[in-house]
């Protein structure tokens, strides 16, 4: 068997019809689109999103405008406030990894941000991404300490 010898099986290949070549091809003169209309033009498909007269479906939407959109570098934090660092003993080092373990963060791949809601009578010490002016003081009031931890840890 040699490349030049080589053939499709038996009815697998078809010849497409040549429509439009006279009567004799049987697809001669309309060339199978019928009459008058719309269809039987070239190009006859109307344009992307046409619907046919009807209001096209992008235009029903409403704009996207204020309270829809949302910023795509905004960062999101898990919020912690002090008064929930209440349940920890006292001298206990807090984590953002503590505190996942805990189930006390919304999104673990979120950085951690310390608020300054409620008070805190022991002392500890808080390893956050963030934290309020606030939030600070009440720690250090308690006798605790304040980490930052930098964004790229």
């Amino acid at each position: 068997m040699k490349l030049h010898e080589l053939k499709p099986n038996e009815g697998s290949k078809k010849n497409r019809r040549r429509v439009g070549r006279g009567p004799a091809a049987g697809q001669g003169k309309t060339a199978g689109r019928g009459m008058k209309g719309q269809k039987s033009r070239s190009g006859w498909g109307g344009a992307l999103y046409r619907q046919g007269g009807n209001l096209p479906f992008y235009r029903k939407l409403p704009f996207m405008r204020g309270e829809g959109f949302s910023p795509v570098n905004r960062v999101e934090y898990n919020e912690i406030n002090v008064d929930e660092l209440e349940k920890f003993r006292a001298g206990t080092e807090i984590t953002p990894d503590l505190l996942a373990e805990k189930r006390m963060l919304h999104q673990k791949r979120n950085p951690v941000a310390i608020l300054g809601r409620g008070e805190l009578k022991k002392a500890l010490t808080v390893n956050a991404h963030r934290f309020t002016k606030s939030a600070k003081e009440k720690i250090e009031a308690a006798g605790g300490t304040v980490n930052l931890i930098k964004k790229d840890e």
